[in-house]
């Protein structure tokens, strides 16, 4: 195979106050411990884990104009700035985060040589379809870093269940019909919990809880892939997680699309854990999972080991790139 050249690509950050201060915010930040990775960043750096695993060769971000006519190109980031200057004839593999629905961007495929667009999860790959055409969207799921997210051998549990609260919309609502309760369940059951709130912790902090917590609860609407969650399988955490079945973007209006189907939890079987609709199926069923827990039924990180590992994701995106280059 010819060279692959990858591209993580974002808008460039801009001065707030003075010339040249996005350099300082950017140290103040990192010093501070606030610059933190991107969901869609981290999606990138683990693909490039990947293939150095799988020893591919691989260039980041060469300036378009040098790319050789038959080299594989694979662009990743964030919005439409991601191809904005992009006139080689070579086909592009591109994805992820470029936009939030495709009617954000019909004209993609016309406006761009783009010969496939990525996503993570069939529910999210099934949106795109009714635009671009099934011949044009592919599945393909981010690895796990597993040599990262594994867990201590001896890690004494200080909590029974960690409660992850990535609830997006309808915040108030949902925290009294659904978080609160759950919580109040735990204290009736006398489980012991901690909190934490997406956005709200550094990676270290995930780690190291992960490693005091027997299992998850895990409060998001809906996930492309959810790198948390899965982070958490990887560290063998069963997960207990929130369900209810829908994209609840209120954007859907916007789009034409009231009822579209999903899942938070694209990645999960019985290896994993249990899922739970509402509070009501939570309190029926939050005892067979914490019985489960107890016995050690889940294997959640054997699960992420069969499916998830990067050099599996690596490997899906190289069938990916013949398929198009072939």
């Amino acid at each position: 195979m010819d060279k692959i050249h990858l591209y993580f690509r974002t808008i460039p950050a801009k001065d707030r106050f003075f010339k040249g201060d996005r350099h300082l915010i950017r140290i103040i930040k990192t010093l501070l411990g606030r610059n933190k990775t991107s969901g869609v960043k981290k999606v990138f750096i683990n693909l490039c884990k990947g293939f150095d695993n799988l020893k591919i060769d691989y260039d980041v971000n060469l300036p378009f104009e040098k790319i050789k006519v038959g080299e594989a190109v694979v662009v990743l980031g964030e919005g439409k700035y991601a191809l904005q200057g992009y006139r080689q004839p070579n086909p592009v593999i591109a994805g992820i985060g470029l936009m939030t629905h495709p009617s954000e961007w019909p004209e993609l495929f016309t406006e761009y040589p783009v010969a496939k667009y990525l996503q993570h999860s069939h529910w999210a790959v099934d949106i795109y379809i009714p635009y671009y055409g099934i011949d044009k969207c592919e599945l393909w799921p981010a690895g796990i870093d597993t040599k990262k997210w594994v867990p201590a051998t001896q890690s004494p549990k200080k909590f029974d269940v960690l409660v992850y609260n990535k609830i997006m919309w309808d915040k108030p609502a949902n925290n009294s019909s659904l978080k609160e309760p759950i919580l109040n369940k735990l204290k009736e059951l006398d489980l012991s919990y901690t909190e934490i709130n997406y956005g709200g912790y550094s990676e270290g902090e995930y780690f190291k809880l992960l490693n005091q917590c027997r299992s998850m609860i895990f409060l998001c609407e809906h996930e492309s892939q959810g790198f948390a969650c899965c982070e958490a399988l990887s560290m063998n955490v069963p997960v207990f997680a929130w369900d209810q079945g829908f994209f609840l973007d209120p954007n859907r209006f916007m789009w034409n699309a009231p009822v579209i189907p999903a899942t938070s939890v694209p990645f999960f079987d019985d290896w994993c854990g249990m899922r739970f609709r509402d509070f009501e199926d939570f309190e029926k069923r939050i005892g067979n999972f914490w019985d489960g827990v107890k016995r050690n039924d889940f294997k959640p990180r054997d699960y992420i080991l069969e499916n998830l590992t990067l050099e599996h994701s690596a490997q899906r995106m190289l069938d990916i790139i013949e398929d198009v280059y072939k």
